[in-house]
């Protein structure tokens, strides 16, 4: 599972972008007890997602054009330019090239060959999010994908993960993690698409952790969100449900099993 002792290729960042970054701060502010920093007036409107003084997400402002609004995943390198050669090596794309956040760390954006976005972040001064796998952060990711094989040579390839097959009542499931790191560093799965049909078009999809997937649900129809998927158990992991805040940027929640009780 995913924890603030980030290690190459795992999750160390994640961010949303909206059209409106007000209404966005308060409906995440409702539903998880976030509150909005802003990193100052030379960050171009970004902020942090704080929960008790723990950066737990950024967040920015968009206009809609580029792309719809979402949830972005960063992976931590330890040569974001060395990462990007290596996605664009693997039939990736560069999207943002490799740049630096003043003294913060250095950053890109990428996409993988099946044009699914995701980023990278090379720590300096900030290494990564300050919370991890407890309620209102984040605790695990999946990636949703045509290609279930293609996607794990890619992402072997770009930033040197692995999967491994893990068996359910009902079939397997693909799990991440860094390479010879173990699987004790597992962060997330890989899903077929045709599998859920909860979901369309390959994405990346971010699960924070909650005390209460139900009132969680409840909250976010409440504040403007859509339930894609009402909560469900789901044996042996936990309850989870998947929502969209108001401007359509899919994420989903859960209740992991190790926190039952």
């Amino acid at each position: 599972m995913l924890t603030t002792h980030f290690i190459d290729g795992a999750p160390n960042w994640i961010d949303v972008g909206a059209t409106d970054l007000d209404s966005a701060i308060s409906f995440y502010g409702g539903l998880f007890g976030w509150t909005f920093q802003s990193a100052g007036p030379d960050a171009g409107g970004y902020g942090f997602f704080q929960l008790n003084g723990r950066t737990v997400a950024g967040g920015m402002q968009t206009d809609g054009q580029q792309s719809p609004p979402t949830w972005t995943v960063y992976f931590q390198s330890p040569d974001a330019d060395a990462t990007a050669r290596a996605t664009a090596q693997a039939h990736g794309t560069v999207v943002v090239p490799p740049m630096d956040v003043m003294a913060q760390g250095r950053m890109a954006l990428l996409a993988d060959e099946a044009g699914v976005p995701f980023g990278i972040w090379q720590p300096g001064e900030r290494k990564g999010l300050d919370a991890a796998n407890e309620p209102g952060a984040l605790g695990w990711v999946e990636l949703y994908t045509a290609d279930v094989a293609a996607a794990a040579a890619f992402y072997r390839s770009a930033l040197g993960l692995e999967t491994s097959a893990v068996t359910f009542p009902g079939g397997t499931y693909t799990c991440v993690n860094p390479a010879d790191a173990g699987e004790e560093t597992m962060f997330g799965g890989i899903v077929p698409l045709a599998a859920d049909p909860t979901e369309t078009g390959a994405h990346w999809l971010p699960y924070f952790e909650v005390t209460d997937t139900d009132v969680v649900v409840s909250d976010a129809r409440n504040l403007g969100g859509t339930v894609r998927m009402s909560a469900t158990d789901i044996p042996g992991v936990g309850r989870i449900a998947k929502l969209a805040d108001p401007f359509g940027a899919r994420f989903a929640v859960i209740r992991s099993e190790q926190r039952e009780g």
